[in-house]
């Protein structure tokens, strides 16, 4: 073990990184639910789901533990699995296969990337403001979907201010388009699902508070038994001769290697209509992923000592695979495109990788830990079966309001980064797309530079993607 992850070399020893991987696992784990939950609103089935999470956080994982040798873990992020749910598949309109198969090519096009000096280019191109704006921004995101998850807003419509698809008996089951005279506000706090989930919000403040290791799994087994003790969640009715790891096995089977068949890539690039918002949203998929790993691992690992200043200057103008940070990245294409063809959203770095970290992980030994540790948790796929929404929608919440931190990095006081940092954020939520909000956000961004006299700030790429925007919005409005 010393000889293959050095742990001499980075002061360590075996039950430190063990002890520093099981913290890590424990608190990501909450990731085996959600995710399955997230993406089975598509019309994936949610044990096959629950597979492919696993696969996905195994590959990304491993690449980090034998590749980089760093204590990272990888998952199917959060953010950018809402994004391929909310935006993609649900305000786009492509098939459940097409995301997957979007999410495949910007594994692919982040891994070129990686390789080459794209990589330098892109980082130098996006302002800093903007990069913490979109961090903020999925948060946003992140936070106001688990707050409609949880039950707690109700809107109301002003008479003639809005239309119903479908008409006569179809109006049961219609959707409603209402303009901006829709009023948001709290629900009456009758509705036992919506008092479980306040005590899931409760509940997971105090873990989160206390720094309770595996405080976030726990949270929502606390709040999965307090609702089926109130009747949530009736036993009765579940169904567990289909929830077992026979069955996700052969729900596995429908989603994976969907990506790369006919409906997947082969129907993505069918209509030429749809190219312009098809690389579109892979460019959302992309920076957003590149932006969550870089920003994940010099926060977190800056202050462990595993990054240094040297090695974060030399990843912005490295091309190739030359440092830590640089194998880190490339191990996170790798997690995402492997992913992908298994049948779940993007891989990234995780975050909670600091709480192992923090327990004294320092080498890719923590990181071959929580990889084993998920490929055991395959057979526990039956608890998916009674986890409800009302205990997965606190977390939403709290890891939104994890990623608002990033709002601190802004120089409010410069209204020239202050008024696209906001629309940039705040778009993504209420406009319930990632794409929007990088979209508003650049064009903002560009606005502001110009009324100042300082266009010639605004680097070559920003400008091409203000192009491509504004034309779309173009071919929306016709």
């Amino acid at each position: 073990m010393d000889k293959l992850f050095k742990l001499k070399e980075n002061g360590t020893d075996v039950r430190t990184e063990v002890l520093a991987g099981l913290t890590t696992f424990f608190a990501m784990s909450y990731i085996l639910f959600v995710n399955p939950e997230m993406l089975s609103q598509t019309g994936m089935p949610v044990q096959g789901v629950f597979l492919a999470t696993i696969i996905g956080t195994v590959a990304g994982t491993l690449m980090m533990a034998f590749y980089a040798n760093i204590p990272y873990a990888q998952a199917p992020g959060m953010g950018l699995n809402a994004f391929f749910t909310y935006t993609v598949v649900f305000a786009l309109g492509y098939t459940w296969q097409e995301a997957l198969a979007m999410v495949f090519l910007c594994g692919v096009i982040s891994i070129i990337v990686t390789l080459t000096k794209v990589r330098t280019i892109i980082i130098h191109a996006i302002p800093e403001t903007l990069k913490h704006a979109i961090s903020a921004g999925i948060g946003v995101f992140l936070a106001y979907i688990g707050i409609k998850k949880a039950g707690l807003l109700k809107f109301s419509i002003d008479p003639g201010t809005y239309t119903v698809a479908g008409t006569g008996a179809d109006q049961g089951q219609a959707a409603i388009t209402a303009n901006g005279m829709a009023t948001p506000g709290l629900v009456d706090f009758n509705n036992p699902a919506v008092l479980v989930a306040l005590f899931g919000i409760i509940i997971t403040i105090f873990f989160v508070l206390k720094r309770v290791r595996g405080g976030i799994i726990l949270s929502i087994a606390a709040t999965t038994l307090v609702a089926i003790a109130v009747g949530v969640v009736d036993l009765g009715s579940v169904n567990f001769a289909s929830n077992n790891l026979g069955a996700a096995i052969n729900d596995l089977k429908t989603i994976f290697g969907a990506a790369l068949g006919s409906e997947g890539l082969g129907a993505l690039f069918s209509d030429a209509s749809r190219i312009p918002e098809v690389l579109m949203a892979i460019l959302a998929f992309s920076l957003t992923d590149i932006f969550d790993n870089i920003g994940t691992l010099i926060s977190t690992g800056r202050k462990a000592g595993i990054f240094n200043v040297a090695d974060e200057e030399a990843a912005k103008d490295s091309a190739g695979l030359q440092t830590k940070m640089d194998k880190a990245l490339f191990s996170d294409m790798v997690g995402t495109t492997i992913g992908a063809v298994a049948g779940t959203s993007n891989v990234t770095t995780y975050v909670e990788s600091a709480a192992g970290i923090e327990a004294g992980g320092r080498t890719g030994l923590t990181a071959l830990v929580v990889a084993i540790l998920f490929a055991v948790a395959s057979f526990f796929s039956p608890l998916l079966a009674i986890v409800p929404t009302v205990a997965v929608a606190p977390i939403l919440i709290i890891v939104g309001i994890m990623m608002l931190a990033s709002l601190k990095d802004i120089d409010w006081h410069d209204l020239s980064e202050a008024v696209p940092a906001f629309f940039t954020s705040i778009f993504m939520g209420f406009s319930y797309s990632i794409t929007q909000g990088i979209a508003i956000g650049f064009l903002t961004y560009t606005l502001t530079k110009i009324i100042k006299g300082q266009a010639k700030e605004v680097h070559a790429m920003i400008w091409i993607l203000d192009v491509l925007f504004i034309l779309n919005y173009i071919s929306m409005a016709i």
